[in-house]
């Protein structure tokens, strides 16, 4: 058996045997046009594949009416998520782990997912944040247009937290036939607002192993 045999044998999430019965998972996302929403919904079904309890929340937009009232795509997916709840601080303290997915914007986060991560002081003061698994994902219209130094920048956030990372790394060979990125699934998305990778898969995998890792702190906290 080769290296990334093993490698991928011994990282495997088995459904059946490793079904997590007690782990809460919050999904938080901002999208302008829905690419991010859909990661969110292919991360919630991933995750109750294994047994979680999850919730699929936005982060509130920042951004003007008139911004989004001049740009159709944009305005009819804010239609379309208006269900959609609003993330909220006790979202968080709720979660056991948190899975983020969000647009890249120059390389960085959106202003909207920044906006609120900044009312989170007083959860991490009072070390409400601290070990919670995390992990996040983004898309953006270049193949190089900043997916990895956006989810970076989250997780230098979450380093604060005290959060425990978990990011997919090379852990099942689907992570390579969505575009191979460790640090978490990234898509490019073209000018018609289409994925050109194929990333269910990697989401999926990324979401089980986010509620896994949680898991195991669970079980070592206990």
């Amino acid at each position: 058996m080769g290296f990334w045999d093993k490698l991928f044998k011994g990282n495997s999430i088995d459904k059946e045997t490793n079904q997590m019965t007690n782990v809460k998972l919050a999904v938080i996302y901002y999208s302008a046009s829905g690419t991010n929403y859909q990661l969110a919904q292919w991360a919630e079904a991933g995750a109750k594949e294994v047994g979680a309890e999850v919730k699929v929340l936005k982060v509130p937009e920042t951004a003007p009416q008139a911004a989004i009232d001049s740009n159709p795509a944009w305005k009819a997916h804010v239609e379309a998520t208006s269900n959609v709840p609003e993330v909220k601080l006790d979202d968080l303290e709720w979660a056991d782990a948190i899975i983020f997915s969000v647009p890249t914007r120059f390389g960085n986060m959106p202003s909207q997912m920044k906006a609120f991560l900044d009312t989170t002081g007083g959860l991490w003061f009072n070390g409400k944040l601290a070990n919670k698994a995390v992990s996040a994902m983004s898309s953006a219209q270049n193949s190089h247009g900043g997916q990895e130094a956006t989810i970076l920048s989250l997780y230098t956030s979450m380093y604060h937290w005290g959060a425990i990372v978990a990011a997919p790394g090379y852990t099942d060979p689907v992570i390579f036939g969505s575009g191979g990125n460790p640090y978490g699934t990234s898509v490019t998305v073209d000018q018609n607002g289409k994925m050109i990778e194929d990333v269910e898969g990697a989401v999926k995998h990324q979401a089980k192993r986010t509620v896994t890792v949680a898991e195991w702190i669970k079980k070592a906290n206990q």
